[in-house]
């Protein structure tokens, strides 16, 4: 048993979700407001270390009206256990979970910051030997009741999720800019398939235009 994962991104009409600087602002205003309504809806939110320290996000419901019991529990992929200690999605705002490799657990007990964490409230998962084990990661959210996971993960994060078999659906912004550059992050990346025929493929559910952006709904076959 799992959460149903509905991964959402914005992209450029190249495939971009940033350039080779970070930078990451694609979405128009009522495409993070279509976001945040969907993060409203969800459960979890779950993103990888390269986007808490690049970004710093608080991974709350902050564009549209809410309230705190409105954020979804924060669950961030973390194998070697680097999350910083003054990390926004550790604060008060939401309950936290970070998942880590087996194999940097002793060296994260034994810091200052696992303290520092605890404290807060945050809790930990660990699975995997050098890399969290992702389908051990989704049985255990299931088990803590999430039934509704957004994925908002890196390049890296969402191959290594759709190639697990772990992603039920795509939300995808397309923005009518292009941006180039073969350093410039993609929206899936880590190793990719040798094969087309590998590919994992996509059945358009739903599309529409929101003022200048294209929404693109995808459930994932399987």
């Amino acid at each position: 048993m799992k959460p149903y994962v509905i991964l959402n991104a914005a992209m450029t009409l190249d495939g971009k979700i940033a350039t080779k600087t970070g930078s990451s602002n694609i979405s128009g205003k009522k495409d993070l407001e279509r976001v945040h309504e969907l993060r409203k809806e969800c459960d979890a939110i779950m993103v990888g270390i390269g986007t808490v320290i690049a970004d710093d996000p608080r991974l709350t419901v902050h564009k549209i009206d809410a309230t705190p019991d409105d954020n979804p529990i924060r669950v961030v992929v973390d194998s070697k256990c680097r999350t910083p200690i003054d990390a926004r999605i550790t604060n008060s705002d939401a309950k936290t979970i970070i998942a880590c490799a087996r194999e940097y657990k002793d060296d994260l007990i034994a810091s200052e910051k696992y303290e520092t964490f605890k404290k807060r409230g945050v809790k930990f998962f660990y699975s995997g030997s050098e890399r969290v084990d992702l389908k051990l990661l989704m049985s255990y959210l299931h088990e803590e009741g999430i039934d509704k996971l957004m994925l908002e993960g890196g390049s890296t994060l969402n191959f290594s999720m759709i190639k697990a078999g772990l992603i039920d659906e795509i939300r995808i912004c397309v923005a009518p800019m292009v941006v180039g550059g073969y350093e410039s992050k993609t929206f899936f990346d880590g190793e990719g398939f040798n094969l087309m025929d590998e590919a994992v493929k996509l059945e358009l559910t739903d599309s529409y235009k929101l003022d200048k952006d294209l929404i693109l709904v995808y459930k994932v076959l399987k």
